[in-house]
């Protein structure tokens, strides 16, 4: 069995895309692969590349794409481009195409919604438009007279250095246009050209252009005033707050050797028979802490896979492929993390709290992309995933999660956490909880548990999400990483106050409040996701389905990490206080 696991992992593992280059000599046929065409502003709506009537091949043949570029909605198919090594071309004529009408009335749709297309030639990615809108509103009477163009001739500029391909950009001459505003047959020529150009650029570093693509002086000052706005965030929040409320815990240790009347006014240490009892739905909650130290260490390896220059724009699918390998891989970390804490908490050794780590995450997930998958098949969009797609990541998770998932579990029970024993006994009977300031009940502690960490890194989110879902290429790894430890510091540290808050209040059910009030900063998150939205330019059920359903997993896993991160901090704090007053 463990064979069959290390093989069908190294199996997985070739399954990712290059981007290095090929050597080749003067003469030598370089493959151009189409792959597909949508609208501008809509990233999830991507349709085949010949579902427009474009000049195709006879017979079209399908480039065997990884697993990560199926995820990616991407479809590679043989093209009529003959753009051989080194040898220029000018006004090649790819094909003569009659379009039909209803041809013509198809591409003038694509033009009116600002179609792009998408090719690789050598591994390098090129983009160009379909057509053009030319509008008109000084005639009859300042109502709007649009002429549509459509592009007939490429023009491809290639640089090179001795027997490798450095770069490619592709150009839709303005000269060749051809007029289809009108429902009529059209007789179009499509051409293309190319130049060979040498470069001093290595081959190595011939996909770093993408990754500077957008990172122009806007960017760099949104990214230097974000990364001061979160300072001043954590030196406001994290400093000032935990000076005072350091003070006064320590201040309030100290009364612990002073008289009864004095004791009495410290509302926590009222409850230190309460605080440690464990609530209802234990295993749910082992369950969630599983899952959230699965999901912070896919976030770690993805972030260490960046700095390694594995992962970079455009490289076909690795990104979503590495999320399966780790998550895969990371299935341990969850069945380990839930089954420790349920025998660290309750010192009973229960393998539901590891069942339910294994479908926190993956019920909604497979639900959501069930859903999703749906809404692409009926409109057709490169988005759908094929059935062999379908059956080998249920395969994946059949047979490579859940055993991990199960391993974990083991090692968790046998090698985790002791039991813990508490400072004080436990009471069999809770103490009541007296009534509440409005400042202490539990909307507004949620509230402002994630208002504070989401207000220091809202400016990154904002380019975050341009970068998920528009054209901007966040090339920064760097700064990505300061926010997230920024964003985890802020949520240890605002769960801490708030849990201890609510303590001195005499409310001893803080467990699953001080992970709702870390994760409640994903609320925010998607709160601003929607707000992108609507004031961004996507349209349609599709993309607006996508959007939806893709950033709610995202914000969801984010809810995890969060929320563990805030209630191991609250777990540890209150370890210590209590400790503490023993001692003394």
């Amino acid at each position: 069995m463990a064979q069959f696991l290390l093989q069908a992992l190294l199996a997985l593992t070739f399954w990712i895309g290059s981007g290095s280059s090929t050597r080749y000599n003067a003469g030598d046929h370089v493959p151009l692969f189409v792959n597909k065409v949508g609208p501008l502003h809509n990233p999830s709506e991507t349709y085949q590349y010949y579902d427009l009537p474009f000049c195709r091949p006879e017979p079209v043949i399908e480039k065997q794409e990884t697993l990560g570029e199926v995820l990616n909605g991407d479809r590679f198919m043989s093209s009529l481009y003959d753009l051989k090594f080194k040898e220029d071309k000018t006004d090649s004529v790819l094909c003569h195409k009659r379009l039909t009408s209803s041809e013509v009335a198809r591409f003038r749709d694509t033009i009116a919604q600002d179609f792009y297309f998408q090719m690789y030639y050598d591994d390098l990615p090129l983009w160009g438009f379909v057509g053009k809108v030319e509008r008109d509103y000084s005639v009859h009477g300042g109502e709007e007279n649009a002429k549509y163009y459509l592009f007939s001739h490429l023009s491809f500029n290639v640089l090179y250095n001795a027997d490798e391909v450095i770069g490619i950009q592709s150009l839709s001459v303005p000269s060749y246009l051809i007029d289809i505003s009108e429902n009529a047959e059209v007789d179009v020529q499509f051409t293309y050209s190319i130049s060979w150009n040498l470069s001093s650029e290595r081959s190595e570093t011939r996909m770093d252009k993408y990754s500077q693509a957008s990172f122009h002086p806007i960017s760099k000052k949104i990214q230097y005033f974000s990364f001061l706005n979160s300072i001043s965030v954590v030196v406001l929040v994290v400093g000032l707050l935990s000076l005072l409320f350091m003070r006064h815990l320590k201040n309030e240790l100290r009364s612990s050797n002073g008289d009864e009347e004095e004791k009495r006014e410290v509302g926590w240490k009222l409850i230190q028979s309460d605080v440690f009892r464990c609530p209802r739905n234990i295993s749910l909650l082992c369950a969630f802490l599983g899952t959230g130290a699965q999901m912070l260490i896919l976030i770690i390896a993805l972030f260490a896979l960046a700095f390694t220059g594995f992962l970079y724009p455009y490289n076909r699918g690795t990104l979503l492929t590495s999320l399966v390998i780790v998550y895969t891989l990371t299935s341990v970390v969850a069945g380990y993390t839930s089954a420790s804490f349920h025998s660290h908490f309750e010192g009973t050794k229960q393998r539901r709290s590891v069942r339910l780590a294994g479908i926190l995450y993956t019920v909604p997930f497979f639900i959501t992309v069930s859903v999703l998958n749906t809404v692409a098949i009926t409109y057709g969009a490169t988005a759908a995933l094929p059935f062999g797609t379908i059956v080998i990541i249920i395969l994946i998770y059949t047979l490579l999660n859940i055993p991990f998932l199960m391993l974990g579990g083991v090692l968790g029970n046998r090698f985790g956490l002791s039991e813990f024993q508490p400072p004080s006994a436990i009471k069999r009977n809770p103490r009541e909880i007296p009534t509440q300031n409005w400042y202490r009940r539990k909307l507004y502690q949620m509230f402002l548990g994630g208002l504070v960490p989401f207000s220091a890194v809202a400016l990154e989110w904002h380019q975050l999400y341009a970068t998920l879902w528009g054209f901007k290429i966040y090339t920064s790894p760097g700064i990505m990483l300061f926010s997230f430890i920024v964003l985890i510091l802020l949520s240890a540290s605002v769960g801490v106050i708030l849990t201890y808050i609510q303590l001195s209040g005499e409310d001893h059910e803080w467990w699953w409040r001080s992970f709702l009030c870390g994760g409640f900063a994903a609320m925010f998150m998607y709160g601003y996701g929607v707000l992108f939205y609507l004031r961004s330019d996507m349209t349609g059920f599709l993309q607006l389905s996508f959007y939806l359903g893709y950033t709610a997993l995202f914000c969801y896993a984010l809810f995890l990490v969060l929320g563990t991160i805030s209630f191991l901090a609250s777990w540890m704090f209150i370890r210590h206080i209590y400790r503490s007053v023993k001692l003394e």
